[in-house]
């Protein structure tokens, strides 16, 4: 037996996947972790229908905004050793080792690893922060990066870096972290396919026990509610979007049926699975998001070949200062937008990180490294340089409704930069269907990284537990909208954001047990 993990030999462990389940009523659950976290989710849906939306959600921003100006330098710099670690992760030997094995091979296509990866991590961020975020940053909407005067030509080239910086390398290092760290334990050491292996090396069979089953029930809770806000958000922005192209009134009755829609799409596609659900409609995804990426890149070229380059510039010249915490001025801009972003990327870790693990196996370190930090990055810094290159251009020559009166509905204000377009509504309906498919998409990988957390890391839960699951989702946002609109999804927000806090400790010794396993096997590959 390899004893290379010191204390704990991941070989040695008598635990095998799925040994504390139960079967009942056609489900396959994980005694405790499914019960308690089912438990937690309606009881706190019972508490909203007795408490009022806006007092929750003073008391959930109180939590969050305290979390992140007293943690502001362990978010900041967490985040940094993060991206570091798995640069050098990638430039050492380790990553030669492979995920499933020295003879492993890949299950998916590169494109459509890609594809789904992509479609998992970011999705409907592009479609909603694309404009508004770097016109936010423009226009001293919420503060400017490093008190840099509004309407410069200082504050253009910066409020495009700074939204690169919110969205780019950092942001993946973290969700490359923990999908390496449960691809790894989970295709290459056996173990169940939940946050909790991860520990082995660390714990040792304590990690079968109440220490793994409070991380994955943390984890369940993070993704279940991270999910329903933003689908009861994407909600009112489809809504938005439907109501300004076409002229109707809807509102929380359309906003509902939204929902329904979504969620009954997400139930037949977690029924098919990876292959015959996810994988098709990630693919759909980027043939869509291709398409309105090219035809915007043509009405608006004579922009775009100018922002293009801009942006790679500007998110070079600022990465470094962007990262540093200290002796800076523009704390306020700092706690409201980088601090909640990485407390964000951290919080939906656990969810976007396993659903990337599970699609993987095949893959060498280093290349699931490269391709998970730098391909969606790469993609975002086009998406946004054309996207936000045009929003910003509009504001600087006053075209348009955003031109004219600035960020005055974040929901509307991708529609609105397509008013001033050629073929503005067209491109209004294309990018309403993107921003459902996109929805789909996060629904069903979301429930089927909660069907194999709550089936005790099993690879394929039954099909009514991923109904369930799914269906939860669905019905968490709509009671949401339903009780306290905007105000009750922002409290929901919060709450998600404040996981942040326990999940970088998470994290941070995330990369220790990583390392001691990938040792175990660095004799292999000499």
């Amino acid at each position: 037996m390899d004893n290379t993990l010191n204390k704990y030999s991941i070989e040695t462990t008598d635990y095998h996947v799925g040994q504390d389940n139960v079967q009942k009523w056609g489900f396959d659950i994980h005694n405790p972790v499914f019960g308690i976290s089912a438990g937690l989710i309606f009881l706190f849906l019972s508490t909203l229908l007795i408490v009022d939306p806006s007092t929750a959600k003073e008391a959930l921003n109180s939590l969050k905004n305290g979390i992140m100006e007293d943690f502001d330098l362990l978010f900041m710099w967490s985040t940094n050793f993060f991206l570091l670690f798995a640069l050098l992760l990638m430039l050492s030997p380790l990553g030669k080792i492979r995920i499933g094995g020295k003879d492993a091979a890949s299950e998916h296509s590169t494109v459509s690893w890609l594809a789904m990866l992509f479609a998992a991590g970011m999705g409907i961020g592009l479609l909603f922060w694309g404009v508004a975020e770097p016109t936010a940053y423009f226009t001293d909407w919420w503060g400017t990066p490093f008190n840099v005067e509004a309407y410069t030509p200082e504050a253009k080239s910066l409020a495009m870096g700074a939204t690169i910086f919110h969205w780019g390398i950092h942001g993946w290092s973290i969700y490359a972290i923990v999908a390496l760290s449960l691809a790894f334990f989970t295709y290459n050491k056996g173990l169940p396919l939940s946050i909790r292996s991860v520990f082995y090396p660390i714990f040792g069979d304590r990690a079968w026990g109440w220490l793994g089953h409070v991380v994955d029930i943390m984890a369940v809770l993070a993704t279940l509610f991270g999910l329903a806000t933003s689908l009861g958000l994407g909600a009112q922005q489809a809504t938005s979007g439907i109501n300004h192209v076409f002229g109707t009134n809807g509102g929380i009755g359309m906003q509902l049926g939204i929902i329904v829609f979504v969620t009954f799409i997400a139930i037949l596609s977690v029924i098919r699975g990876i292959e015959g659900g996810v994988k098709v409609l990630s693919n759909i995804n980027m043939l869509f998001a291709l398409a309105l990426l090219l035809f915007v890149t043509y009405v608006g070229f004579d922009i775009v070949k100018v922002s293009i380059p801009d942006t790679f510039m500007a998110y070079a010249e600022n990465i470094i200062a962007l990262s540093n915490p200290h002796g800076r001025e523009d704390t306020t801009w700092m706690h409201g937008w980088t601090v909640f972003y990485w407390a964000w990327w951290i919080s939906w870790s656990p969810f976007v990180g396993m659903f990337i693990a599970r699609i993987s196996k095949g893959r060498t370190v280093r290349e699931f490294l490269f391709a998970v930090i730098f391909i969606p990055t790469l993609m975002t810094i086009i998406w946004m340089a054309i996207f936000g290159g045009i929003a910003v251009d509009q504001v600087v020559n006053k075209v348009g409704e955003l031109g004219v009166n600035g960020l005055t509905d974040i929901s509307l204000t991708l529609f609105q930069v397509y008013d001033a377009l050629p073929f503005g509504s067209a491109i209004s309906v294309i990018s309403v269907v993107l921003i459902l498919i996109f929805f789909i998409t996060s629904s069903d990988s979301g429930s089927l990284v909660i069907d194999s957390i709550t089936a005790g890391g099993k690879i394929d839960a039954p099909i009514p537990q991923r109904i369930f699951w799914a269906a939860v989702e669905g019905a968490i946002a709509a009671v949401m909208l339903w009780i306290g609109g905007k105000e009750a999804l922002q409290a929901l927000q919060s709450g998600v954001v404040a996981t942040a806090l326990p999940f970088t400790f998470v994290l941070l010794l995330m990369c220790f047990s990583l390392i001691k396993g990938l040792n175990s096997e660095r004799t292999l590959y000499k």
